[in-house]
């Protein structure tokens, strides 16, 4: 593997539609993305598609990665089935991978205290809050934050994500990352002209 393999975290009620601009778009910039589950075996999305992992988490190594993403799902919020991927998350920032997490996957990292000591967002400020967390003062109130190499960014942001994931790794920069924002936010067609030259 290279590091430009992306590692998506999948697992059952996985939220479909928080990181398709995000792949897709890291897909078509030259990088391979692998979905990583709780296990080899398959797991259903919330969307109800069945995905079959390329990899089962413990295969996972930062050193193989360029970033990993873990999505919002139902079972952040049910118990603490997902904290191995939240204890992954620690694994990478350590190594000084990035890690984007958004929806119900910052509570997760919030409860594994990755919030903390760093700027981050989510749904709402009193998600995060009832985890118990420390980082309550590092709450910013906006679509998307980047701190060093964490990103987050609330449920209904997958755009402001994708743009986040996109800077960080250098996918687009300048004015075309700001093009692709405003394409595919704003629905501003003379953005196109900036991506297409």
């Amino acid at each position: 593997m290279t590091r430009k393999t992306v590692h998506l975290a999948v697992y059952d009620s996985y939220a479909d539609w928080e990181t398709g601009h995000t792949t897709a778009y890291l897909a078509r910039n030259g990088f391979t993305v692998r979905t990583v589950g709780p296990t080899a075996g398959s797991v259903t999305t919330l969307g109800g598609l069945r995905i079959q992992p390329d990899l089962a988490l413990a295969d996972v190594r930062p050193e193989d990665s360029a970033l990993l993403i873990l999505t919002g799902a139902d079972l952040w919020e049910s118990g603490d089935e997902l904290a191995p991927f939240a204890r992954t998350a620690r694994t990478f920032l350590d190594a000084g991978v990035p890690v984007a997490a958004i929806c119900g996957a910052t509570a997760g990292l919030a409860r594994e205290g990755l919030l903390d000591d760093r700027a981050h967002t989510s749904a709402v400020s009193f998600h995060l809050a009832a985890t118990g967390y420390a980082g309550g003062a590092r709450y910013v109130e906006a679509d998307a934050v980047t701190d060093g190499d964490l990103i987050t960014a609330g449920p209904t942001e997958p755009v402001a994500f994708a743009r986040e994931v996109f800077a960080r790794l250098g996918v687009y920069e300048g004015r075309k990352l700001d093009a692709w924002y405003r394409l595919f936010h704003d629905s501003d067609a003379s953005a196109y002209e900036v991506l297409a030259g």
